[in-house]
């Protein structure tokens, strides 16, 4: 049986992450609307992530004997007026979802929580990626999408992305 308070709090990041699939399929469907299927790809393959760490996190607390409480996701509301902003976004949302995660993991370290720390030691290096290719994709932008031809490769290029499934694994 999990800590109370862990529960809440792992409960709270499964809307959170719901929410982050939902923030990235709506700047996929700014992308959709520009033309540039590649970055749309980019992040519908990033929202199917998103949909899978909330998973995660509902495995683990129904392996541990916990209830599962969902609650509201509320919409994005984000309006871009270039197509550099929703990178600039994602990257401080990765930020955001970071500092949760590691406010679960420092929750778990002070009631020695270790089954939840070592979970959590998988999202920890997750986030990591996760703020590191949000990163390299505004570097990307801000070195080839100058111009329309390094614009179109950019294009190209974030159309290869493939959905890999999660790597962690929860029996």
């Amino acid at each position: 049986m999990l800590n109370p308070k862990i529960v809440k709090l792992l409960n709270e990041q499964i809307n959170k992450e719901f929410y982050s699939a939902y923030l990235y399929m709506d700047m996929a469907n700014y992308y959709a609307d520009q033309g540039l299927n590649g970055f749309e790809n980019w992040f519908l393959v990033q929202a199917q992530e998103e949909r899978d760490h909330a998973m995660l996190f509902r495995q683990y607390l129904l392996n541990n004997g916990e209830s599962i409480i969902l609650t509201q996701i509320d919409a994005p509301n984000e309006k871009y007026n270039d197509y550099k902003a929703p990178l600039v976004k994602a990257l401080e949302h990765e930020r955001i979802v970071t500092a949760s995660i590691n406010n679960i993991y420092e929750a778990a370290l002070r009631i020695n929580d270790f089954r939840t720390k070592q979970f959590l030691d998988w999202f920890i290096n997750e986030q990591s990626e996760e703020e590191k290719n949000a990163d390299d994709n505004i570097k990307k932008y801000d070195l080839f999408a100058g111009d329309s031809k390094g614009l179109y490769m950019l294009d190209n290029e974030f159309k290869a992305r493939v959905y890999a499934a999660p790597s962690l694994v929860l029996d």
